[in-house]
């Protein structure tokens, strides 16, 4: 089961170089507070460290994915995703959902590839303008992107 990668952008693209412009483009992180999902992989961490200046990124688990899906989740018409739809596309629930996602490490082609979020309640915490390691929001952050996505839902 490969791991999945949620990455979200939280910084504008304004001033930066052309070449995080389209990684940004190519990663389909095309708003800011839009969150993608990615298997891991050796190219995505090389794309990952040219956008790091713009992007927060890490592990998600299971449970926020389910929520992340029910609560974000879009269908190609922009419908919310609902149970209806799930079993009309041969899912049962929203947990069989996410766990055909983690076994395959890709979303169904009926869904959205990118899922818009609010600002996070309370705000961030620390600079969106540094990195993780000098006490910022931006760069890996591991498990703690599931707190980030669950106050952002």
């Amino acid at each position: 089961m490969p791991d999945l990668i949620a990455i979200v952008r939280i910084r504008s693209l304004i001033d930066r170089h052309p070449d995080v412009r389209k990684t940004v483009d190519l990663l389909k992180l095309r708003r800011i507070n839009t969150c993608v999902i990615y298997p891991d992989s050796e190219s995505l961490r090389g794309m990952l460290k040219l956008a790091s200046q713009v992007v927060t990124y890490g592990e998600i688990d299971k449970a926020t994915l389910v929520e992340l899906l029910k609560k974000r989740g879009r269908t190609i018409g922009d419908k919310p995703l609902n149970e209806e739809l799930l079993k009309k596309n041969g899912y049962n629930s929203f947990e069989e959902l996410a766990d055909e996602i983690f076994k395959t490490g890709k979303i169904p082609s009926f869904i959205k590839p990118f899922f818009r979020l609010n600002p996070p309640k309370g705000g961030f915490k620390r600079s969106t303008k540094k990195m993780i390691v000098d006490k910022g929001e931006l760069g890996y952050r591991g498990k703690d992107i599931n707190n980030l996505i669950q106050r952002m839902l």
